[in-house]
């Protein structure tokens, strides 16, 4: 895994632009399509509130006093009130119980900064993907990573800022929602994993 970069001029803890990364959206659901979904972040009293794609990620700006806006450090009492307030809201309003994680803009940028996946550009023979983890106590270091199912996979390394894991999975030997199933069994539910294409589309829309 390469080098990060130097530290981004952004400060995660008083950063107001977030993303919330939510589980288990599908656009099939009615209640799960982008307008619903950035409904309910504007009604919490969010701005600038868009999505990118249909995988369920909410971009916002948190500078309202009228919500806990201060997601805090990862891992923090803070980040996990201000999870937990959108995922309640998500449930009253649209029946949506799969999880909520938060990253920062500083958070993203300092991952997307870090080029772990160096030249590789993602493809079906190298599906690159960034699994964030709800609790970063979950891994620690590299050292901790477990050994992949198969060859069809490859964990790359562990980026502590943004508390994400990195892997490459050949789909034209391996089906993803085995993959899916693996790094839940691995690192836990509380996880969500986006496509490396997809981590680099948000972080290029937030404020």
């Amino acid at each position: 895994m390469a080098a990060p970069a130097p530290a981004s001029s952004h400060d995660s803890t008083t950063d107001p632009s977030w993303c919330a990364l939510l589980r288990g959206i599908g656009p099939g659901n009615p209640n799960m399509r982008n307008e619903k979904l950035r409904a309910v972040f504007t009604d919490l009293g969010f701005d600038d509130v868009a999505s990118v794609i249909s995988s369920g990620n909410i971009i916002f700006s948190a500078d309202s006093g009228e919500v806990p806006h201060d997601g805090g450090a990862l891992g923090s009492p803070e980040r996990a009130d201000a999870e937990a307030h959108i995922q309640a809201a998500l449930q009253e309003a649209l029946g949506i119980d799969g999880g909520t994680v938060l990253r920062s803009r500083a958070e993203l940028e300092s991952l997307v900064q870090a080029a772990p996946f160096g030249e590789r550009e993602h493809s079906r023979a190298t599906y690159l993907l960034a699994t964030f983890l709800k609790d970063p106590a979950a891994v620690q270091d590299t050292v901790d990573l477990p050994t992949p199912p198969s060859s069809t996979t490859e964990l790359l390394g562990h980026h502590g800022p943004s508390a994400a894991v990195l892997s490459v999975t050949d789909t034209t030997a391996a089906k993803t929602p085995d993959v899916m199933v693996w790094l839940e069994r691995a690192f836990g539910k509380q996880i969500t994993t986006r496509t490396w294409r997809t981590v680099t589309r948000i972080l290029a829309k937030m404020p």
